[in-house]
């Protein structure tokens, strides 16, 4: 598998220590994607899953933005990212995520939408902590800025609220991430990518450890015209 790697598949972003690497997601990728995305969201309600046949998909679907990092060495795949091109009613922006995503198989992809919606991202738990998800999000904002898109935007899941839920509405839990006053494992990884937060969307998807929320998060190209949603 290594060898494989290495002769064929294109590095796209080098991790800082040269240990991993961002390349696009390949169909033999799709069991590992899988055992990730398990591994990732062990709370999300089964149905709600993305399975390696929903990932081979994805690749057909829009390839371009389908990332994994790969450890350079062994050639393991131990992180993964899922986009699609949509258009954004910021006036309307709530809605489900399995809606957005055309229940997991991306037939809601528009090939001319002019902005990148984040439909997945997961790090296996056992190479968590060593920038992983850093290393995505500046892969997809590149494709943003390669593509000349708007921005991208995501269905934030903060995944600490569940611990919270008892003493503060989900408005005020939020609040108080931008503020830096608390730590969402999801929600202040993604402020520090330079993502700012539009609105809560209650129900967006079936998942005890954030209350069912998700939080519409927007990153604005600074190359693009007229940045204003």
């Amino acid at each position: 598998m290594a060898m494989g790697y290495k002769t064929f598949m294109r590095e796209l972003l080098v991790s800082p220590d040269n240990r991993f690497a961002v390349v696009q997601s390949e169909p033999w990728m799709a069991e590992a994607l899988e055992v990730i995305q398990r591994a990732s969201f062990p709370s999300l309600a089964k149905d709600e899953l993305i399975t390696a046949e929903h990932y081979q998909a994805h690749m057909r679907v829009f390839p371009e933005g389908q990332h994994a990092v790969v450890e350079r060495e062994t050639g393991q795949v131990v992180a993964c990212s899922t986009d699609l091109r949509t258009r954004v009613n910021f006036l309307h922006f709530q809605h489900k995520y399995m809606e957005a995503v055309g229940h997991n198989w991306l037939t809601t992809h528009d090939p001319q939408g002019d902005w990148l919606y984040g439909a997945d991202i997961g790090v296996h738990p056992a190479f968590r902590g060593l920038g992983l998800s850093t290393l995505l999000y500046t892969a997809r904002q590149e494709l943003v800025r390669r593509l000349g898109l708007k921005g991208h935007v995501a269905g934030a899941m903060p995944k600490g609220f569940a611990r919270y839920q008892r003493d503060l509405f989900i408005e005020q839990y939020v609040a108080r991430v931008v503020k830096g006053e608390m730590f969402d494992p999801v929600l202040s990884v993604q402020l520090k990518r330079g993502y700012n937060v539009w609105g809560i969307m209650p129900d967006y998807l079936d998942d005890p450890s954030c209350g069912n929320y998700g939080v519409f998060i927007v990153w604005r190209n600074p190359q693009a015209p007229g940045r204003n949603p």
